[in-house]
């Protein structure tokens, strides 16, 4: 069983920059990829990015160059450091991690707002 909680998201001017955090909880946090995915307003949740056990990361396309994933395995904690924020930014942003091959974990979100 793994349990997440996000922080560290707000309100912020487009070009500014946000970091957010997970908390991961029990052991098997250092055996799963780590992902941040986020849903816009009227919006599907999409992946936006993810980390492996090893440090490989990957990102979609609109946040290239913009965001860095990252995980500290001492403090079960993964980041989303995200600069250059842009209003299509904005949604509320999910940890996730799998469950099972046809599940996952979720964090409860932690809302993402980029004004204009």
């Amino acid at each position: 069983q793994v349990q997440l909680v996000e922080s560290g998201g707000g309100l912020v001017q487009a070009g500014g920059s946000l970091r957010l955090s997970c908390a991961a909880s029990g052991s098997l946090f250092r055996t799963k990829t780590m992902a941040w995915y986020r849903q816009g307003p009227g919006k599907q949740r999409e992946l936006v990015a993810s980390i492996t056990t090893a440090g490989s990361t990957n990102y979609v396309d609109s946040v290239k160059g913009r965001f860095t994933i990252s995980r500290d395995n001492a403090k079960n904690t993964v980041f989303l450091q995200m600069n250059s924020l842009k209003p299509e930014d904005t949604g509320v942003y999910y940890c996730s991690a799998p469950a099972s091959y046809s599940s996952r974990y979720w964090g409860q979100g932690t809302q993402v707002t980029v004004s204009s």
